[in-house]
C-alpha cells in the first residue's frame, strides 16, 4: 500500500463548524481551527481514493461519551440564540463564563443552573472552544468520518486515513474544550473493539497530550494510549495531563504511557519518542492500531512548542506503519495552512510504504 492508495474517508458536513474566534485568558483572539483546514488536506491529498463518509447510529457515541453531553452539545447553539446573548452583549457563540469547580461546591449539593450561560461550563472547561449553529452537525459528521474508516479497514483495507474536523483528542467522558467536542479517536478505538480486536493502541503525535482520550480509557486494559507531546509542566495546555508518571488505574494500570518532550525539540528526539511508542504498541498485544495525527508539533504552526519537520513526520508514519496493523489514521490538530496538507501527506506517505 503506497501512501495515494490510502482511502481518505470526509464529509463536506465538517467544514460547518464555524468558531468565528477563541476567547484565551480573558481576550479574544482569531480561530485557527478553521473549514479551509479540510480544503487545504483534500488538496494534498488530490489522487487517494477518496470515500464519503456513511451515518452511523449514536451505539459507539454513547459508549464513549456520556449521553447528557451529546444532548447538551446538540441543543447548545439552538438555547443560547433562544437566550438573546447575541443582542445583550454581542455574542453569538456559545461560551462559558461560570464553572462549576470544587472550589465552588466545597462538598455541597449544587442545584443545577437554569440559564443557559450558567450551565456551559459544566460541560466546556475552556473559554478557547465556542460553539456555534454548524458545531454539533460538523463534530457529529466527523464521528462519521471516523466510523466510516473504521469500516473500510474492518472489510480489509490495511489503512484508511479519517479526514475529521474539528479534531476530538482532548474531549473527555463528560467535557469538551481544546478545541475538541466529540472524541473521534476514541469512537474508532470502540470501533475497532466491536469489530473484533480485543486490543487496540491509540498512538497520539499531536503536539499536545490528548487528555481525552487518556480520561476515557484510563481505567481499561483492552485500549492502550500512548502519547509524545510538549511538557505540560513547561505551561502548555492541557497543564495538568500529559506528564510521564501517569500510567492508567484499576485495571487500565500501565495501558497508558505518556513521552513530554521539552519545548523546540526537533525530528532527533520527537522520532525517537515515537520510536519507541511503537516498540510498545508491538509489545502490547494490539491487533489495531488508531493513530491521532496532530501535525501541530511542526516548527511553523501557530501553536506549536516543537520544531517537528515533514521528514519527521514521514519517519513517524513509516514507524507506525512498520507495526503492520490495521489502522485508522485520525487527524487532529494542525493549523498552518501553508503546510498543514503536505505534512498530512508526508505522514501517509511514511505509513503507507
Amino acid at each position: 500500500m503506497t501512501a495515494s492508495s490510502i482511502p481518505v474517508v470526509w464529509s463536506p458536513d465538517t467544514r460547518f463548524h464555524d468558531p468565528k474566534h477563541e476567547i484565551w485568558v480573558g481576550a479574544t483572539t482569531p480561530a485557527v481551527e478553521v473549514a479551509e483546514r479540510v480544503d487545504t488536506i483534500l488538496a494534498a491529498l488530490a489522487g487517494s481514493p477518496l470515500r464519503d463518509a456513511r451515518a452511523h447510529g449514536d451505539e459507539l457515541l454513547a459508549a464513549v461519551h456520556d449521553p447528557e453531553l451529546l444532548a447538551f452539545l446538540e441543543g447548545a447553539a439552538e438555547a443560547w440564540t433562544a437566550g438573546g446573548y447575541a443582542e445583550l452583549v454581542g455574542q453569538d457563540r456559545v461560551v462559558p463564563y461560570f464553572f462549576p469547580t470544587e472550589a465552588l461546591l466545597q462538598g455541597m449539593p449544587p442545584t443545577p443552573a437554569v440559564a443557559t450561560h450558567g450551565r456551559v461550563g459544566r460541560w466546556c472547561y475552556d473559554t478557547m472552544t465556542l460553539v456555534g449553529p454548524g458545531t454539533w452537525p460538523a463534530a457529529r459528521a466527523a464521528v462519521d468520518v471516523a466510523l466510516t474508516a473504521v469500516d473500510v479497514v474492518a472489510a480489509g483495507e490495511r489503512t484508511a486515513y479519517a479526514l475529521c474536523r474539528p479534531p476530538g483528542h482532548h474531549a473527555t467522558r463528560s467535557g469538551y474544550g481544546g478545541s475538541c467536542y466529540l472524541n473521534n479517536a476514541a469512537v474508532a478505538a470502540e470501533g475497532l473493539r466491536r469489530a473484533g480486536h480485543e486490543r487496540v493502541a491509540i498512538v497520539d503525535v499531536d503536539a499536545h497530550h490528548g487528555n481525552g482520550t487518556q480520561a476515557i480509557f484510563w481505567q481499561r486494559p483492552d485500549v492502550r494510549y500512548g502519547s509524545v507531546h510538549v511538557d505540560p509542566a513547561a505551561g502548555w495546555f492541557p497543564h495538568l495531563f500529559g506528564h510521564a508518571h501517569e500510567t492508567g488505574a484499576g485495571a487500565g494500570e500501565g495501558a497508558n504511557l505518556n513521552l513530554p518532550l521539552a519545548e523546540g525539540t526537533g525530528d532527533g528526539p520527537w522520532v525517537e519518542a515515537v520510536e519507541r511508542l511503537a516498540s510498545w504498541v508491538s509489545g502490547s498485544g494490539a491487533s489495531a492500531l488508531v493513530v491521532s495525527l496532530g501535525v501541530d508539533a511542526a516548527a511553523d504552526d501557530p501553536e506549536s512548542p516543537l520544531l517537528v519537520t515533514a521528514e519527521g513526520y514521514r519517519s513517524a508514519g513509516a514507524l507506525l506503519g512498520g507495526l503492520g496493523l490495521p489502522a485508522v489514521v485520525v487527524q487532529e490538530g494542525g493549523y498552518h495552512l501553508p503546510s498543514l496538507g503536505g505534512l498530512v501527506a508526508a505522514y501517509l506517505e511514511g505509513h503507507g510504504s
